[in-house]
């Protein structure tokens, strides 16, 4: 199957030669890279090759090399390639068969390739969407410990992931779990942007990653939430609600009050533990959390041992959609680079109270991801009201149920009109209102005396969002 078949804009063509590398068909792709099958001539074997492409910023020339779309863009191509390089680069360091295997990097085609071993199998997103009868508590505890194997190596050497997720952990064929790339360059790209977005996974990120330079520093415990967010969803079948939110109103129902069927509280417990808010009530250390699930850290030879790694693999690079929308980005200032060690450390300040937080947050954030699926009885946490926040009657499509909660704030004396329609609405005790609402296209005023701040929003999936009207 060539590029073009595979319909992947920019792709080099089946046939393409890097020496004796040569390209077969593209198996992967977001909008920061490209990811191929190839041949290896000269060991003969299949390895796949990572193209650092940026959609936004290039596209391919009629000589297949990349072009910019603009002189202005060439600071962040730059970057974004310096800092491919540069994960490629720590990726060869390592050769733990938990993490993705780099063969060899370099540049061509005014752009950047690395080579990695093929990995056959899926993404843990991919697995749940195909196999979620296969997921159990049984499952789980297999997969960790070579999984907390591959996250303590990381952090032994003195860098953190900062993109752990369902997209970027894969399981092969022979069971093993591989954590993917860092996804350096999308990161460094959204650090130096005009718009200062940074790419984070509403719902898997923690909130230090959201934050300005200051006392809240990133740790282990970052990768630590991520990982809780992972399994949280592995469980549930959802993400937690995201941490900008639980900022303002914690809407997160702890698993061992839930008691999903067929978890141990031990593991529930642990699982709620890392997904402390504050960083300094998560567990500190891979060990740390492995303890609270009775579960060792797995060196490599054990997992050598206990799971023959084979060199035929399919690897998924960015994050592709399967089934269930993607995350969308949340502006916030950030400056931190992408792979980054852990010291010295990297000390970084919450916005006061996340208020300036939200107010940047004029992007609406979705972050409940569900799964459509008839017998799943359990609400997703973050889209369910809380007790605290007041409800709106559910507007357009008469009785259709709530599908999002959207959050603005709102002070004494203001009032909120949807659709031209007053609602009464009282802040809660954060600051904010919330309203509830069903798909369908809204007008969201608040009325302040003679001035009329103003949002038109489209819910067309579940979720949470923080709106900030402006004036018309």
């Amino acid at each position: 199957m060539s590029a073009n078949e595979n319909h992947t804009p920019n792709a080099l063509p089946a046939g393409y030669r890097f020496n004796e590398f040569e390209i077969k068909e593209v198996i992967g792709g977001g909008g920061f890279g490209i990811v191929y099958r190839a041949w290896d001539h000269q060991l003969e074997r299949t390895i796949a090759i990572k193209e650092y492409m940026p959609v936004s910023l290039a596209v391919r020339a009629a000589d297949l090399s990349l072009e910019l779309r603009g002189e202005r863009f060439q600071k962040l191509f730059s970057a974004g390639r310096n800092s491919f390089i540069q994960e490629a680069r720590l990726l060869a360091r390592f050769n733990h068969p938990g993490l993705l295997h780099v063969l060899r990097f370099w540049e061509e085609n005014g752009t950047a390739y690395m080579g990695t071993l093929y990995y056959s199998g899926m993404t843990l997103k991919e697995w749940q969407t195909t196999s979620p009868e296969s997921i159990s508590e049984a499952w789980i505890r297999r997969l960790l410990p070579p999984l907390f194997g591959a996250i303590n190596t990381i952090h032994a050497a003195g860098y953190l992931h900062r993109d752990i997720s369902l997209d970027n952990i894969q399981i092969q064929e022979n069971q093993l779990p591989v954590l993917l790339d860092f996804g350096s360059a999308r990161k460094e790209i959204g650090n130096l942007s005009d718009e200062t977005e940074i790419m984070l996974k509403p719902g898997f990120a923690p909130i230090e990653q959201y934050s300005e330079e200051g006392e809240v520093e990133q740790g282990p415990w970052t990768d630590i939430y991520a990982l809780g967010a992972v399994l949280h969803n592995l469980i549930t079948g959802h993400a937690p609600p995201v941490s900008v939110v639980r900022c303002i109103e914690d809407n997160y129902q702890p698993l061992v009050e839930r008691k999903p069927e067929g978890y141990s509280l031990p593991l529930l417990h642990a699982i709620d533990c890392a997904l402390e808010m504050k960083p300094a009530d998560r567990p500190q250390s891979i060990d740390a959390f492995a303890s609270l699930i009775d579960l060792p850290v797995s060196d490599v030879e054990a997992l050598v041992t206990t799971f023959p790694v084979t060199t035929e693999a399919a690897f998924t690079p960015e994050p592709i959609a399967i089934a269930v929308p993607e995350p969308q980005v949340l502006a916030v200032n950030h400056a931190a680079a992408s792979i980054e060690p852990v010291t010295p450390r990297n000390v970084r300040r919450l916005s006061p109270g996340l208020v300036a937080v939200a107010a940047i947050a004029i992007l609406a954030v979705v972050v409940v991801v569900w799964k459509a699926n008839r017998h799943n009885e359990a609400p997703p946490v973050a889209a369910a009201p809380s007790a605290s926040a007041p409800m709106a009657d559910n507007h357009i499509a008469g009785s259709a149920p709530a599908m999002a909660t959207v959050y603005l704030r709102l002070q004494a004396g203001e009032n909120i009109v949807l659709n031209g329609e007053a609602k009464d609405v009282k802040p809660a005790s954060s600051g904010f209102a919330s309203l509830n609402l069903a798909a369908g296209n809204y007008r969201i005023e608040v009325h302040s005396g003679s001035q009329v701040l103003s949002q038109s929003i489209t819910i067309d999936k579940p979720g949470t969002w923080l709106i900030n009207p402006s004036t018309p």
